[in-house]
């Protein structure tokens, strides 16, 4: 077969490889899967396409007869290659691992609500080597998939698909704390799973409104909602002018 045949059928698999996973990735996108399912598809995906790139290569090395002998070289010495890499790549190797970890145990799935290093947010991609979390003030926290994986890290959604809508109001201390707690109370008694409490009192006092919502999108519109409420409840009882 001409060489140029073999460039050809190798970029025909790619295209295919490359399209299929595009096709179940829009499929996925369409149909109210469980978050590990999505999970699992993503980071295996990803290594399953990154495996037949590289098996592809080498095996291209290996067909093609004007580099035949480069390739039975790089063969040879292979072994001393392999150390050389892998006392480099240590890091990247252990994220890789970490990562696939993650998607068969799945101490976090897409869209899990998460608290990390101090830091609030929602897993918004688990990549090969690294983690995105999303944080309240829409910036990102990139985690290597191998601390992810060793360091404690409290998620609020894993035994359930749905998520909570929290929001956190300052209360001056000379105000009626009480008064405060019980009328926002009363605001959000019909959302679902619903609690109000002081979560610290550090020169004001700080209440934490949490309820609970379907999905990540819906919590950021009951965010908002309760904001709104809340501001005007405390606006009616005089904590705020």
């Amino acid at each position: 077969m001409p060489f140029w045949h073999r460039l050809i059928v190798a970029a025909v698999v790619f295209g295919v490889v490359s399209l299929l996973a595009r096709i179940i990735d829009w499929w996925l996108a369409r149909r109210p899967l469980p978050p590990e399912a999505t999970t699992r598809y993503r980071v295996l995906r990803r290594s399953i396409s990154v495996s037949i790139l590289v098996i592809g290569f080498f095996s291209a090395l290996l067909v093609i007869p004007q580099v035949r002998a480069v390739a039975g070289g790089l063969l040879a010495s292979s072994a001393v290659l392999g150390v050389i890499i892998g006392f480099a790549s240590q890091r990247t190797l252990g994220n890789f691992v970490a990562g696939l970890l993650i998607a068969i145990s799945q101490p976090v799935r897409l869209g899990d609500r998460v608290s990390y290093a101090g830091e609030d947010g929602v897993i918004e991609e688990i990549g090969l080597t690294y983690t995105l979390i999303r944080t309240r003030e829409d910036a990102r926290l990139v985690v290597p998939n191998e601390k992810l994986v060793s360091d404690t890290i409290r998620n609020a959604s894993i035994r359930r698909r749905g998520t909570f809508a929290e929001v956190k109001v300052q209360v001056p201390l000379s105000a009626d704390l009480g008064a405060a707690v019980e009328g926002i109370r009363e605001e959000v008694a019909g959302e679902r799973d619903a609690s109000v409490f002081v979560s610290s009192l550090d020169g004001n006092a700080t209440v934490t409104i949490r309820a609970a919502a379907v999905d990540e999108r819906a919590a950021q519109r009951l965010e908002s909602d309760l904001r709104v409420r809340v501001h005007g409840r405390l606006r009616s009882l005089g904590v705020w002018g």
